[in-house]
């Protein structure tokens, strides 16, 4: 194996190295300390890091890894055998829902200076969101057993072999605060029998400062390697200096921004207000031709629009458009089955990623009994002491299932309410639409957006046929809606299944009287 295939100084095993940063990111539902989440994560990624199909090729050891206490950062150290004579400091950043929740959590309303880099005496520092410097600040700080990253780096390096090479990196928040990183590391002095090299890789990373500190990391210091991979159909790298360029998206069948898309992006790219910001150095871009996207989020709806966003922006697409093969999977709930019962009842659950040691949570009750694992698909377990309708969710040391509308548990019942499909998806006013889904009873309403469909025939429990309402869209109103079942008291949750498209632009005769 060659020095060129297990060193990170390629961009398929930076990226890589900065996926597996997100391992285990999300507590578990029912609690777990930072302690606990933390051990649980440093077990998840020595796992990734020992797998030899990855991109890594199991040629990396993880030598010191921490969480904050607030699980916003995690940052840790591996290296590569003494041959190769290589570290990464790999940067995670902030864990968040939804990208516009990811876009505004570097608070980059105010800019403060960043005097932790040393520049000469007589040059201002450059400025940083103060968002960023919190981050950077809390990074520096946060510890493992009382070491510090900086800690563990000099106790790496003053035992390494001469001439070692230290790269920086992360994807998204974690590549913002990459840039932050590397600098400050860069211009310290560290032990060993010679000085290392450094090098910078940011993959799908907003920018975390002005001109000036853009100079400074792409000019201002020797890197190297120092570079800057962006998915040219992500928003977050536009993140502060070109968000509203967003508004065009997205090509090649969509989804398109409506005017509710627009408003979203229109708020993010206020944020910065007065303040000026610039990415360190050119972009190398990625899925020039959009190429990669997901089919599934094609409707000019918000809802997709920002579903495809977060799918532009995910690790799993940086690694496939770098050529790079994709992490372990964590665990995925797809369904349970029955959906309601009482304290006792045998429940099994159906997805994915469940070999090995599982933890499960109904709501916030972690599940204590008996669990038989099957085999990775199949879960078999007895519910635990509850009441109302929970989210039935599976922890590994690789990470948290997602909450799902298929995986509800509800105590004592009726069992939840789910549209799994209409057809049509798109028509005029008096399309007849049938919607087929779970649990259906024979008072249940049909909502085409905010407007009710009268006349809805309900075929108990899994079809309702009714005619698609008028006055549902019109002016400054979206042309894609969900439509959404009210029955026995359960309104069904929205997804990409439910979506109906009304013509667009919306003719004269789809419009309330008023609106004429």
């Amino acid at each position: 194996m060659s020095a060129q295939q297990i060193t990170p100084a390629t961009k398929q095993v930076a990226m890589a190295l900065a996926a597996i940063a997100a391992t285990a990111a999300t507590p578990r539902p029912s609690g777990e300390s930072v302690a606990e989440q933390c051990a649980r994560m440093i077990l998840g990624v020595n796992q990734q890091l020992t797998v030899p199909l990855l991109a890594t090729q199991g040629g990396w050891s993880l030598v010191w890894a921490a969480l904050s206490e607030d699980n916003a950062n995690m940052a840790y150290l591996a290296r590569t055998n003494e041959r190769f004579n290589q570290f990464a400091v790999v940067l995670r950043g902030t864990v968040a829902g939804s990208v516009t929740d990811l876009l505004e959590d570097l608070d980059v309303g105010t800019v403060v200076p960043f005097t932790a880099l040393r520049t000469s005496s007589n040059t201002a520092p450059p400025y940083v969101s103060k968002g960023a410097m919190e981050a950077f600040c809390q990074i520096m700080a946060m510890s493992t057993q009382g070491i510090t990253l900086v800690q563990a780096l000099a106790g790496a390096l003053a035992s390494a072999p001469p001439n070692p090479t230290v790269l920086v990196t992360g994807h998204s928040l974690g590549g913002a605060l990459a840039t932050m990183v590397a600098p400050y590391l860069r211009t310290l002095t560290w032990p060993g029998s010679s000085a290392p090299a450094f090098g910078l890789y940011t993959f799908a990373a907003p920018t975390a400062g002005g001109p000036d500190f853009a100079k400074y990391v792409s000019t201002g210091l020797s890197w190297v390697v120092n570079e800057r991979y962006v998915n040219n159909y992500d928003v977050v790298p536009l993140a502060w200096t070109s968000v509203d360029t967003a508004k065009s998206w997205y090509p090649d069948g969509g989804p398109a921004a409506d005017f509710d898309a627009k408003a979203v992006i229109s708020a993010i790219a206020g944020l910065p207000g007065p303040n000026k910001y610039a990415q360190p150095g050119p972009a190398i871009p990625l899925n020039p031709n959009y190429d990669t996207k997901n089919t599934a989020a094609m409707r000019k709806s918000v809802q997709d629009f920002m579903a495809q966003a977060a799918y532009q922006h995910s690790n799993d697409v940086y690694l496939r458009l770098l050529q790079a093969p994709a992490l372990l999977p964590g665990p995925v709930v797809t369904g349970i089955k029955p959906n309601a019962g009482q304290a006792g009842s045998q429940v099994t659950i159906s997805g994915s990623g469940f070999a090995g040691g599982v933890a499960i949570d109904f709501g916030p009750v972690a599940y204590t009994g008996t669990t038989i694992v099957e085999d990775d698909n199949t879960i078999t377990v007895w519910a635990p002491p509850g009441i109302g309708v929970v989210d039935v969710r599976v922890t590994t040391r690789l990470g948290t299932s997602p909450a799902v509308p298929t995986a509800q548990f509800a105590y004592g019942g009726p069992p939840p309410v789910l549209v799994t499909g209409i057809n049509p998806t798109h028509g005029k006013s008096g399309t007849q639409v049938t919607i087929s889904g779970v649990n259906f009873t024979a008072d249940a309403t049909v909502s085409f957006g905010s407007v009710q469909a009268p006349g809805a025939l309900v075929a108990p429990p899994d079809t309702i046929t009714v005619n698609a309402p008028s006055g549902v869209t019109g002016p400054d109103k979206p042309s894609t809606v969900n439509v959404t079942v009210l029955s026995n008291g359960y309104s069904s949750p929205s997804g990409p299944a439910d979506e109906y498209s009304y013509p667009d632009p919306v003719s004269d005769e789809e419009r309330r009287p008023e609106e004429r």
